[in-house]
């Protein structure tokens, strides 16, 4: 399958994710970035931090995307993501402001 193209700034952080970056990962976010997996909400660095150290990054997770939809200031992927946590096709819904993400919200693919 050829890869899909995803814009900026969603493709630098799957790039970070994939190769398990926690700075770049936590630094793609806005200073008071949001992530919603599944219902619950992590709010700020430290907390996104917390979160992913278990769940994300720390969990060693891949994120291969599948499809990609763009809607405004709004990116849509949904991906295959395999992890020490939880493996799946999830749905990855960012909110973008300028060059960072304002909030990523997980969901069933």
């Amino acid at each position: 399958m050829s890869e899909v193209e995803i814009p900026e700034p969603v493709a630098s952080f799957v790039n970070a994710v994939n190769r398990h970056d926690d700075a770049a990962f936590l630094d793609a976010f806005t200073e008071n970035g949001v992530v919603d997996d599944w219902g619950r909400s992590f709010a700020g660095r430290a907390a996104i931090k917390g979160w992913s150290d278990v769940e994300f990054i720390g969990s060693r997770g891949v994120l291969t995307p599948e499809e990609v939809a763009v809607s405004g200031d709004e990116i849509t992927v949904v991906g295959d993501w395999r992890s020490n946590h939880a493996n799946g096709r999830s749905k990855f819904v960012f909110a973008v402001e300028g060059d960072r993400i304002a909030k990523m919200t997980i969901r069933e693919g």
